[in-house]
């Protein structure tokens, strides 16, 4: 299976080819640019590069969020259009279940995962995850304790001391490496990743559920917003006149 992969939940982003679940080109984008300037050049270059064609993509594959809001726009308008001209089905992924599925590496069973993006405004969005035996032998998935959400660091701790005060927990991406004093306080054992690029997890996990028959049209791929759009709150909030 050929899966072409793309992450535009931050500046920089990524692009990756993946064949039969392999990682073979895995690329960091251009955070000179703004994504609109770059896409889709940026994903033809990763296939072009490694003698791959748009139709001989299997599955388009793309970040549904959470991040910024026009970068996860533009990113799912370009897998939308490139697999609609293929007629290829597609697959969004959590950005914040493929950087689980990097950080679940030399895990073993029942260790904990956090995943921590900066969501600006001293807020992260994140999600909590364990590392669970799998139906065939010798491998390990992930299964959810607490699904995508955004709230300060010191909350989202709070909300996981359950978990946190019996296991060790492994926290990963740039919300964990922004707030690292603040999750030593509350958890001294914890181990801290940096982040990595996603597009190369985002196309094994969109392969997987492919294989699942979990593809879908490309027209149905929803943005996984997590906060709301500021326009949203601006609209919701209740203006006070001065007379």
């Amino acid at each position: 299976m050929v899966v072409l992969a793309l992450d535009t939940t931050t500046r920089a982003g990524s692009v990756a080819l993946v064949v039969d679940d392999r990682i073979v080109d895995e690329r960091t984008g251009d955070a000179g640019r703004s994504h609109a300037e770059r896409l889709p050049a940026e994903l033809l270059a990763v296939a072009d590069a490694n003698g791959v064609r748009i139709a001989d993509v299997d599955v388009f594959a793309v970040a549904s969020g959470p991040g910024s809001f026009t970068g996860l726009r533009i990113g799912i308008a370009t897998v939308q259009g490139l697999a609609l001209v293929a007629q290829r089905r597609a697959v969004g992924i959590s950005a914040l279940d493929a950087l689980a599925e990097v950080g679940r590496a030399d895990t073993r069973d029942g260790d904990l995962i956090a995943a921590w993006m900066d969501a600006h405004r001293r807020d992260v969005f994140g999600a909590l995850y364990r590392v669970v035996p799998a139906d065939s032998a010798d491998r390990v998935v992930l299964t959810t304790l607490d699904p995508a959400n955004v709230d300060a660091p010191s909350a989202l701790l709070n909300r996981w001391r359950q978990w946190l005060d019996r296991d060790d927990v492994r926290f990963i991406g740039d919300g964990a490496v922004a707030y690292r004093d603040v999750i030593a306080a509350a958890s001294p054992r914890a181990r801290i990743v940096p982040p990595p690029l996603l597009a190369g997890a985002i196309g094994q996990l969109a392969a997987a559920q492919a294989r699942a028959g979990e593809a879908i049209d490309p027209g149905s791929i929803r943005p996984l917003y997590v906060r709301r759009p500021d326009a949203e709150l601006a609209r919701d909030t209740p203006r006070t006149i001065i007379q």
